[in-house]
């Protein structure tokens, strides 16, 4: 006889994990792809953050990372996962990230419209 998870009040171990409004252009998802082959790591997904700091008082964090945290929230990309914490997902409701390749830059991009503005560096947000 099989006994539940949920007997001791843990009912979010048995519930997928949520997902976010945080949406990843097909260049960029074939950007972090390509990183991923380079390093030849599978277990590894694309993890965005905002964290306290910068010039105007948040910035934007984007790292590989093997894990999924308590209250995480997940999206598939077309076989690349991107994970947000809980604390960031308000703050990146609607962002979009993409991936430029050009002379005068390269590297991700977020275009996010909860921010408020950001610093001359373009660095960090509020």
């Amino acid at each position: 006889m099989s006994t539940s998870t949920t007997e001791t009040g843990s009912a979010q171990d048995s519930v997928e994990l949520a997902a976010h409004e945080v949406i990843l252009s097909d260049v960029a998802a074939g950007k972090v792809r390509s990183l991923l082959e380079q390093e030849g790591r599978t277990d590894l997904r694309l993890r965005v953050a905002v964290q306290p700091g910068g010039c105007s008082g948040l910035i934007y964090q984007l790292y590989f990372d093997e894990r999924v945290l308590d209250g995480d929230a997940v999206r598939d990309f077309d076989g690349v996962e991107v994970i947000v914490d809980k604390m960031s997902v308000p703050y990146l409701s609607g962002a979009s990230i993409d991936f430029e390749d050009t002379i005068s830059k390269q590297g991700f991009t977020i275009d996010n419209p909860n921010a408020g503005g950001s610093c001359a560096c373009g660095d960090s947000f509020h």
